[in-house]
């Protein structure tokens, strides 16, 4: 008789497998996450359906996830309005402009603050963040823009907010975290420090570029006050001074040509339309650059 025999194998536990407490909470992280994305759209869907119902239902409180009355009033008069495309198309052109310049701008000055042995670092970093909280008001700021003849031109709005020290300061910090020994290559293979930047460091920092983009085109995007600051003629107006505009009742009647009734609807629903139009842009541009918004603030963060 052999002495060895045979054994039935044991049959191998998973050390993967979650534990019972584990999924308990992941069930219960589900429910809370689930409830802060339904209260967090809720307000919005909101917005949707008083857009597109009746005033009557809209001033009762009528209106909640879906539309009353259904009336179109307000969008019509706003689109049949030529002033409305135009200063949408001048929304347009200032936030590409402005976005463009402002990153350049912070690009160059993060990509120069990330060199720890660049001599003055630290005065350029304390000048930024000064101007965090310290500003030079509005009245200076104001002569200053006259006095360089910017008014009336896409660059009284570019200019003066070039540079966001918050986006300057999380670009700073992801460059420091890129690997120096590749730019030490690069500067041995022949590279210019202007090379060394397009070449090696803009195409490992798409994801914190992607993110600055959002923050930057969505800041111009919703910025009316330094329009209506500098700009003096109702032609070179962005959109969201024209549908202020409608909100304080200057242009409805007049631009629109909108009756009693008219105007009774518009001013029940044109927050909500207000609202629609000013957010529809950046939502849509949104989910392409999304899936580069969490890794860019993540890993641009300054730490600690």
């Amino acid at each position: 008789m052999s002495l060895l025999t045979s054994r039935a194998p044991r049959p191998r536990t998973s050390v993967n497998q979650p534990t019972r407490g584990y999924r308990v909470f992941q069930g219960v992280n589900g429910v809370i996450l689930t409830l802060v994305v339904l209260v967090t759209l809720y307000p919005f869907v909101n917005i949707v359906a008083r857009s597109f119902s009746g005033e009557r239902q809209i001033r009762a409180g009528e209106v909640t996830l879906l539309p009353k009355g259904f009336n179109l009033t307000t969008y019509r008069i706003v689109f049949q309005d030529s002033m409305f495309w135009r200063n949408y198309g001048n929304t347009v052109l200032y936030t590409v402009l402005s976005t463009v310049v402002a990153m350049v701008l912070t690009t160059c000055y993060a990509y120069v603050l990330s060199k720890r042995n660049l001599k003055g670092r630290g005065v350029l970093v304390g000048v930024a963040v000064f101007t965090m909280f310290f500003t030079g008001g509005l009245i200076p700021n104001y002569v200053l823009v006259t006095s360089l003849g910017l008014k009336n031109s896409v660059w009284a709005i570019a200019l003066p907010n070039a540079i966001s020290v918050f986006n300057l300061l999380v670009m700073k910090a992801f460059f420091e975290g890129l690997p120096t020994e590749l730019e030490e290559a690069a500067e041995i293979d022949g590279l210019s420090t202007y090379g060394i930047l397009i070449r090696i460091v803009l195409p490992l920092s798409k994801a914190v570029i992607a993110t600055m983009v959002l923050f930057y085109s969505v800041s111009f995007w919703n910025s009316w006050f330094s329009a209506y600051l500098y700009m003096d003629r109702t032609e070179l107006m962005p959109v969201t001074v024209y549908l202020r505009n409608i909100i304080s009742g200057a242009t409805t009647g007049g631009n629109a040509g909108a009756g009693v009734e008219q105007l009774s609807q518009v001013g029940a629903n044109i927050q909500a339309v207000t609202i629609v139009l000013t957010s529809l842009p950046i939502l849509c541009v949104y989910p392409f650059v999304q899936r580069y918004f969490v890794s860019g603030v993540t890993l641009g963060a300054v730490k600690g």
